[in-house]
C-alpha cells in the first residue's frame, strides 16, 4: 500500500491523538471526574477513530469504483455510524441527569467532532478531479 493510500488514516490517527490530549488537557483544567464515566474517554475516542476509519475505507472505495456515488455513500454511513452511536448512547440517556451531565456533553462533542472530520475528508474526496 502507498503512502497516499495511507495519508488520509494516518491523518484521521493524528489528528484524533492530538483531540484526545487537547480533551484531557481540559478535562483537567476544568477539574472534571471523568473516571466515573460510563465509557471511558479512551473508549470513546477508540470507538469514533475506528467508525472514522471504517467510513474513510468504504469512501475511499467507492471512488475508485463509481466516483459519483462518493456523497450519497457518506450519507448512508452516517446514517448507519449514527444509530450505532445511538445504541452506544442509550445507556447514558436512561441515567438521571442529575447522575454526570458532562458525559452525555462529552459524547455529543465527540460525535460532532469526528463528523466534522468525516465531512472534511469527504469534501476534499469529492473535490478532487478523477
Amino acid at each position: 500500500m502507498n503512502f497516499k493510500k495511507l495519508y488520509p488514516f494516518l491523518t484521521l490517527a493524528g489528528v484524533s491523538g492530538g483531540l484526545y490530549l487537547i480533551h484531557k488537557m481540559v478535562f483537567s483544567i476544568f477539574t472534571i471526574k471523568y473516571d466515573q464515566f460510563y465509557y471511558s474517554l479512551e473508549t470513546l475516542y477508540l470507538i469514533f477513530f475506528f467508525l472514522s476509519a471504517i467510513i474513510f475505507r468504504v469512501l475511499l472505495t467507492i471512488k475508485e469504483k463509481s466516483f459519483d456515488n462518493v456523497g450519497m455513500s457518506f450519507l448512508l454511513a452516517t446514517s448507519v455510524k449514527m444509530i450505532f452511536c445511538y445504541l452506544i448512547l442509550r445507556p447514558l440517556l436512561q441515567m438521571p441527569k442529575s447522575i454526570n451531565p458532562a458525559e452525555r456533553i462529552n459524547f455529543l462533542v465527540l460525535f460532532i467532532v469526528f463528523l466534522t472530520i468525516e465531512t472534511l475528508f469527504t469534501i476534499r474526496l469529492v473535490n478532487e478531479k478523477k
